[in-house]
């Protein structure tokens, strides 16, 4: 019996509670004479009087708040609360007693509903309006579990900014029925990882699956304990990639870790699920739809299904994404394209009408989506996850693209079982993610700024003899300000630098910052540096050892040598397998 029914003898499903106000737009608590009292509190007495008139009040100054199964005052069944005749659509509403009518307002936006999805094995909605919608907030708050980021973090996500949101799915053995997957007494490996990045101006989104049997460095991860402690858990070389979580008490901040160091890209926030969390998101939501090219009869994973179009859901969905033996050649590389396909097509189920305009899904999946989630402690509330749910629902599945690390196959082995990476193509993949540059096309609209900050490319550029500029380290490799000094002196006839030593501060850009005399002079360093427009900085000049005015170059965290452009890509290339969440593929 769930929590909605519990003590009451039935079962009620709360969706069933919650009706849409054609007057407000807004999803409303509503409790029929013959329904049972719901569990959750109804709101106080002064936004609560009179269900069908928001504007009447209580004649008590601050009444107590109404309890479940406690008879309002004047109630046709004692124990009951008996809400007033609900008025016709588009009737008027009548004025109280005493109280002169008021014009009709004007009709609100359709409520807002807020869409949270996070990996292949994770998704819910969030349904938050009006008070009754506030206090059910309360209630999924409660079921949120939250463990520290341990620093590895960048402190969660910023509105203003890229989203990067680590998600992964663990095999660690939780709850009734999972006890024939996974490994025996394990306690869970990164078995599924997507670095899911969301752009700054939210038109698209990457979502970057991780091969559990890649070849990585565990740094060292400093870790809190239950004690509230902290511990340094030894970092490892040449190890899977799934052994940065659960192995040697390491927790998903290791993980993050592990994908700073190999990607370049620090995550804001981690969101872990296991197994559980895809049988019940998938019920939830009212199975999803899977295409299959063959039929699949796997018994390592128990799916059995036949050729042909299949709406999975609990025990069939789990399956689905954690076959690999009878699809692609077999391997855990075939089963990241599968869990990619079933997650494109639970994206579009989530987007749909049907979903989105379904209170009794909404709730539903609210309920799964908390209880089956872990995430970190800069997470852990049902606000947190609302406002990301926000930034997420502006995506357009059309351009939210799933791809993979390019890898190949471990040239140390005779017997194939791991992955390295494939150095030719995986640090494009990358520095695209790194510059936020999308792997679909998306036609924006250009807006003034960044005109005006392409045009400082633009316009004529003085000789490289003329070109006046100290240069700093500001979290380049030791020795790059030196190896760039003789570099432009010697190669590119810029004879007029000089090495200025250490920054003030770390930078994770190079920059070049001049004077307005001097934007010839930056257009030929950002010419010959392979500078972009964006790391162009107009202010002031500073004065070299020399007393005369010079440019700043200040080599950031990018920089990658001497000679090396740094000039970000402006699309994905060609030769990368990709996929977008709005095309169905059926799985071979």
């Amino acid at each position: 019996m769930d929590a909605q029914g519990r003590g009451r003898g039935e079962n009620i499903d709360p969706a069933d509670q919650w009706v849409l106000n054609p007057s407000t737009g807004e999803y409303e608590l509503r409790l029929s004479p013959s329904a049972p009292q719901s569990p959750i509190p109804a709101p106080r007495g002064p936004r609560n009087a009179g269900a069908g008139n928001p504007r009447a009040r209580s004649a008590s100054p601050d009444p107590a708040p109404e309890r479940p199964g406690r008879g309002s005052a004047g109630s046709e069944t004692p124990g009951r609360d008996v809400p007033p005749p609900r008025r016709r659509r588009g009737a008027q509403e009548e004025p109280p007693a005493g109280r002169r009518g008021r014009r009709p307002a004007k009709k609100p936006k359709k409520a807002k509903k807020v869409l949270l999805w996070t990996s292949g094995t994770v998704a819910f909605l969030v349904l938050a309006t009006g008070v009754g919608g506030y206090l059910y907030l309360e209630h999924l708050n409660d079921n949120i579990t939250s463990v520290s980021d341990d620093g590895a973090g960048t402190g969660g996500f910023k509105k203003d900014q890229a989203i990067n949101i680590l998600l992964i799915g663990t095999d660690k053995r939780t709850g009734s029925g999972n006890e024939g997957y996974g490994d025996k007494g394990s306690e869970g490996h990164a078995d599924t990882t997507i670095l899911l990045h969301v752009s700054k101006d939210r038109s698209n989104a990457t979502a970057l699956s991780i091969p559990r049997d890649l070849i990585v460095d565990i740094p060292d991860c400093p870790t809190e304990q239950e004690d509230g402690s902290q511990k340094v858990i030894p970092g490892e070389t040449g190890v899977r990639f799934n052994t940065s979580l659960g192995q040697a008490g390491r927790t998903p901040s290791c993980t993050m870790r592990t994908v700073t160091e190999l990607t370049g890209i620090k995550p804001d926030n981690f969101m872990v699920a296991d197994f559980n969390a895809v049988k019940t998101l998938t019920s939830a939501v009212g199975g999803v739809p899977v295409c299959l090219g063959k039929d699949i009869n796997d018994p390592d994973s128990h799916l059995n299904l036949p050729k042909g179009t299949h709406r999975i859901e609990g025990e069939e969905a789990l399956a689905f994404v954690r076959t690999r033996h009878s699809v692609g050649l077999g391997g855990d590389l075939s089963r990241i394209e599968l869990q990619q396909q079933f997650l494109s097509s639970l994206m579009r189920e989530l987007k749909s009408n049907d979903t989105l305009t379904s209170p009794s899904k909404m709730i539903k999946l609210a309920e799964a989506g908390t209880k089956a989630l872990t995430v970190d402690s800069t997470l852990n509330s049902i606000n947190k996850l609302k406002d990301l749910g926000l930034e997420l629902g502006k995506l357009n599945v059309k351009n939210l693209t799933f791809t993979t690390i390019p890898v190949v196959d471990n040239p140390a082995e005779k017997v194939k079982a791991t992955v390295v990476l494939d150095e030719s193509k995986a640090p494009q993949v990358f520095d695209l993610i790194r510059n936020d540059v999308s792997f679909t096309e998306v036609k924006k609209k250009q807006k003034k700024e960044k005109a005006a900050v392409a045009a400082r490319l633009k316009g004529e550029k003085a000789p490289a003899s003329e070109v006046r500029v100290r240069i700093l380290n500001g979290g380049a490799p030791a020795g790059s300000a030196q190896s760039t000094l003789s570099w432009l002196q010697v190669d590119e006839g810029v004879s007029k630098s000089e090495n200025a030593g250490n920054a003030p501060a770390e930078a994770a850009k190079t920059t070049l910052e001049y004077a307005p005399d001097q934007a010839d002079q930056a257009r030929r360093l950002a010419d010959i540096m392979g500078l972009s427009a964006s790391a162009l900085k107009p202010g002031e000049s500073v004065t070299n050892s020399q007393g005369l005015p010079a440019m700043t170059l200040t080599l950031g965290k990018d920089f990658k040598g001497a000679g090396v452009s740094l000039t970000p890509p402006d699309k994905a290339p060609d030769d990368i397998k990709k996929s977008t969440a709005d095309k169905v593929v059926c799985a071979e």
